[in-house]
């Protein structure tokens, strides 16, 4: 039967001060970041907000079914292009 070779210890590296020396310790803590409570630890959910330009406002619009189809064969992305459309028509409009 071969012998293993003996594990080294592995030093700790991520150990800040030395946990026996109370004084470096006191002085470790000293200068962490205070938190102010436990909102600022929280995930924050949801969607990031939008600027107040960039928002959108749901409406019921009804269009031709072949104009519908056309846009929504162009794939993904089809409301955000017939809303360019759209942006376009009025700038050029002014």
């Amino acid at each position: 039967m071969s012998k293993k070779p003996a594990s080294v210890p592995t030093q700790s590296a991520d150990v800040p001060c030395d946990p026996a020396d109370e004084k470096a310790t006191l002085a470790f803590w000293a200068t962490a970041e205070k938190h102010t409570g436990l909102e600022e630890l929280r995930a924050k959910r949801g969607r990031p907000k939008k600027a107040e330009a960039d928002l959108k406002e749901q409406i019921a619009l009804r269009v031709d079914k072949e104009v519908l189809e056309w846009y929504r064969s162009l794939g993904a992305g089809w409301q955000t292009r017939m809303n360019a459309v759209l942006k376009a028509y009025r700038d050029a409009s002014l």
